[in-house]
C-alpha cells in the first residue's frame, strides 16, 4: 500500500492525520468502503489507529518493522516476477515462517 511505503519513508510523521473516508475516496474516486477497509487493514497492521470521530493517525512503529518491509516489499517483487499469484506468495511465506 502506499500509504505504508509513504510512513516508512518518513514522509508520513508519527501523529499526521489521514485524510476523512469521504474526502480520500472523492479524491482517488473509490467508494467509501474501499477506503475504510484500506484503513482497517492498515489499523490491523499497526501502521495507523483509528480514534472514531477524531480520524485516523499514523502511529510510531519500530526500526524492525522497516526493516521487515523492505524484506517483505523484495519478496513480493521476486514472487511476481516468478509469476507466482499473491495467495501462492502468502501460502510460500506461511511455510517459511512455520519451518524450523
Amino acid at each position: 500500500m502506499r500509504i505504508i511505503e509513504l510512513v516508512d519513508a518518513g514522509v508520513l510523521a508519527v501523529g499526521a492525520k489521514l485524510p476523512p473516508v469521504r474526502n480520500l475516496a472523492g479524491v482517488l474516486d473509490v467508494a467509501p468502503h474501499t477506503v475504510a477497509r484500506a484503513y482497517k487493514e492498515l489499523e490491523a497492521a499497526g501502521v495507523v489507529a483509528t480514534r472514531g470521530r477524531n480520524g485516523t493517525v499514523v502511529c510510531a512503529r519500530d526500526d524492525r518493522w522497516g526493516a521487515l518491509a523492505g524484506v517483505a516489499a523484495d519478496y513480493a517483487a521476486a514472487a511476481k516476477a516468478q509469476g507466482a499469484s499473491f495467495a501462492e506468495a502468502v501460502q510460500l511465506l506461511a511455510a517459511a515462517y512455520d519451518a524450523d
